[in-house]
């Protein structure tokens, strides 16, 4: 067995380990035994000196990312089970091999056991987030048993690490591809097609994390007037047109998105007078706009991604979703979302309930929402449940 430096716990500290949560922070930390450095693989134990976990060091608040709570040598078939435990799972969820959608992600750090670690499968290209240096360090492991389970069916990885790992890595750390073949740039979801640009785009290159929400959209706009905001590459807007709607506006403040959302209404081969898109801030599209909808769609980016700003991410949250609701026709839906995981469901439906007050408008919640199963929280780590939204009839 491979000896690891040891990091023991102040006493009472080992009670969140003992329930498999995967963080030890730094306060918790007693002493440290042997050379650690960021990235390397550390055991931890109680104060009492029983062996607890085994996982990354980082220099940070959130000390160690478990991904073992039983002692291992970390070698190649290790991380092989690992990332096959993960595939088999996306395999009963029917995903893996499917003609209508050949897109998911594979890995979702602490929800797969592999915190710090994302990867999405795009048509046979696999784009690897490591949010760890530890993680950064196996990305070339991991991009041989990847080529090792998918066989045939994975032709490239594709890295893509600079945006999220800490600046002091950058001279270090180059995007680009681990194992290249054809890169098909588009996908199929749910019988939609869109073109990923996972070497320019946000995060790996698409939101996979909305693909059953964007369903949930179908039935409320055949011949509606729908606005997607924060549209990005235009998911929601594709699916408003496949369901019928007569007009779909798409907003974001990215040119590049722009493009994208106005090439991916091109692929699905929809007319063009059904779409307009929008290159603006949305607060102030919403807030100048004359129009009025009978459908929107609120997905901004995460207004808090630490504790400190909640607050004022939630008069963000709240000044949005009353500026959406003053521009619903009577009888419409808006669709709300926040991607924060510092806001818990509670928070952000008492916040949307607050504008809704605010906007003097009569509103019911026809539903909630949430991630996909390809995006799977762990029992022992609620944090790993970041998307809510919710489905609101407007009177």
């Amino acid at each position: 067995m491979t000896s690891f430096p040891k990091i023991m716990l102040k006493h009472g500290k080992d009670e969140a380990l003992r329930r498999f949560h995967p963080w030890v922070f730094s306060g918790a930390i007693q002493k440290i035994t042997g050379p650690v450095t960021e990235g390397c693989m550390v055991e931890v134990y109680a104060a009492n000196n029983e062996y607890l976990g085994t996982g990354h060091y980082n220099d940070g608040s959130i000390a160690v990312r478990v991904f073992s709570f039983e002692q291992t040598s970390c070698d190649k078939n290790f991380w092989k089970n690992k990332l096959g435990n993960a595939l088999n799972y996306r395999k009963q969820l029917g995903l893996f091999d499917q003609a209508d959608t050949n897109a998911y992600r594979l890995v979702f750090g602490e929800g797969d056991g592999l915190p710090g670690l994302i990867i999405d499968f795009y048509n046979g290209t696999a784009v690897m987030q490591c949010h760890t240096y530890g993680m950064y360090l196996l990305h070339q492991t991991f991009a041989e048993i990847l080529k090792e389970l998918y066989e045939d069916k994975l032709s490239s990885v594709y890295l893509k690490c600079r945006e999220t790992l800490p600046a002091k890595f950058s001279e270090e750390i180059r995007d680009g591809y681990l194992l290249e073949g054809t890169k098909e740039q588009t996908i199929t979801e749910h019988g939609c097609k869109f073109f990923v640009d996972w070497e320019q785009g946000q995060k790996t290159g698409f939101f996979l994390d909305q693909r059953e929400n964007r369903l949930n959209l179908i039935p409320f706009c055949e011949n509606k007037k729908v606005l997607n905001t924060f549209c990005y590459t235009g998911g929601f807007s594709v699916y408003a047109l496949k369901a019928g709607a007569t007009l779909v506006h798409s907003v974001d403040s990215s040119a590049r998105a722009i493009e994208l959302v106005d090439k991916n209404v091109v692929l699905n081969k929809f007319s063009a007078d059904r779409h307009e898109s929008y290159k603006a801030d949305v607060m102030d599209f919403i807030r100048n706009s004359s129009e009025k909808y009978d459908v929107i769609i609120l997905d901004p980016p995460a207004y808090a991604k630490h504790l400190k700003t909640r607050h004022t991410a939630m008069q963000g949250y709240r000044r949005l979703n009353e500026a959406a609701l003053q521009k619903i026709n009577s009888g419409g839906f808006l669709f709300t979302f926040s991607c924060s995981q510092v806001v818990d469901s509670n928070l952000f439906r008492s916040t949307v309930i607050a504008a809704a007050i605010q906007s003097k408008r009569k509103v019911r919640i026809v539903g909630t929402m949430t991630q996909p199963a390809d995006h799977p929280v762990s029992a022992f780590h609620p944090e790993g449940e970041y998307l809510k939204g919710l489905i609101l009839f407007v009177e």
